[in-house]
């Protein structure tokens, strides 16, 4: 166990003392010409910090916050474009991102979207946050509905001998519960708050898309539209791809010439590893070493420090 955290230690020191130089050789001076940041949403929308790998990203709405807080607090960003690829996930989630787009937008920084291949559901919740929406013509877009997703299986627990009981606090503690059917009082509660969040997501819509509400709620039935669908309805200002959206935000912004573009998150594994700066790269090592210094004064392995309603 001691020579192989020895031999752990060594490669380790080794990645380090590589990526110490990659650090060191590619300073580069702060710019301070006017940027148009890239704030990426991909995958389900979901609350909290997300997980993250070497190879795989799955990040939170938690870090999508904490991008958006970063271009507020750029006075070099003059504008940002959100680029989505997500189908939707959860309500409070995007009602989260949404409510920081608009706090960026009060801030004075222009938000546009750019739609990849779908931006659904909670992902169109973002999308009409922001000041202009750009679309490819084949985008799967709109998906302006909500629900809870429900499954029974009492029969196939009774096929196989299962009997649960629970000992609750309220009549509807186990509410959703699928060992067992849904009373009607029970369906009326959640139909009510399904109503509810259904009538704040309208309400996004009718807002950033300055439509009113009666119109949104007949486009609004969970229907998905393709891009060119969605510009027709007024659901989507323009068709074209990210590049154009990125031309559209320096208009919108007011910049001369081209901007800078400063992407956030969409790290290759090697930056995800090493981070993306001098401090990260320290801050590393201090860890290696650490961890180095306590491997080889026992035989214990060597340890890396680690982290950890539908709208459709």
């Amino acid at each position: 166990m001691y020579k192989k955290s020895v031999i752990i230690v060594i490669a380790l020191l080794v990645l380090v003392s590589l990526g110490g130089l990659a650090f060191r050789g590619s300073g580069k001076k702060p710019s301070h010409a006017e940027k148009i940041a890239v704030i990426y949403v991909e995958g389900v929308i979901m609350g909290g910090r997300g997980q993250s790998n070497v190879f795989v990203e799955q990040g939170g709405t938690d870090q999508v916050i904490k991008q958006i807080h970063e271009a507020r607090d750029d006075a070099t960003v003059k504008a940002v474009i959100l680029r989505i690829n997500s189908p939707g996930g959860s309500a409070a989630a995007s009602q989260e991102v949404g409510e920081e787009i608009k706090k960026l937008r009060a801030k004075g920084k222009i938000v546009v979207t750019s739609m990849g291949d779908v931006a659904a559901s909670g992902g169109y919740w973002l999308a009409a946050c922001t000041d202009k929406i750009y679309a490819n013509s084949t985008t799967m877009t709109g998906s302006i509905g909500v629900y809870v997703p429900y499954a029974n299986w009492e029969e196939l627990y009774k096929k196989v001998g299962i009997y649960q009981e629970k000992i609750k606090s309220g009549p509807h503690k186990d509410i959703l519960s699928p060992e067992r059917m849904m009373t009607s009082e029970e369906r009326a509660i959640i139909q009510v708050m399904v109503d509810d969040i259904y009538s704040q997501f309208v309400a996004v819509v009718a807002e950033g898309r300055k439509m009113d509400a009666t119109e949104v709620r007949k486009l609004a039935d969970g229907r998905i539209y393709t891009g060119n669908q969605a510009k027709q309805l007024g659901l989507v200002d323009e068709l074209g791809n990210m590049y154009d959206a990125i031309d559209g935000a320096a208009e919108l912004a007011g910049i001369n010439g081209k901007p800078e573009i400063k992407e956030y998150g969409n790290k290759s594994p090697w930056n995800m590893l090493f981070g993306a700066s001098e401090q990260a790269g320290s801050l590393l090592e201090k860890v290696i070493f650490n961890q180095a210094k306590n491997a080889l004064n026992s035989s214990a392995p060597i340890d890396m420090p680690t982290d950890k309603w539908q709208v459709k």
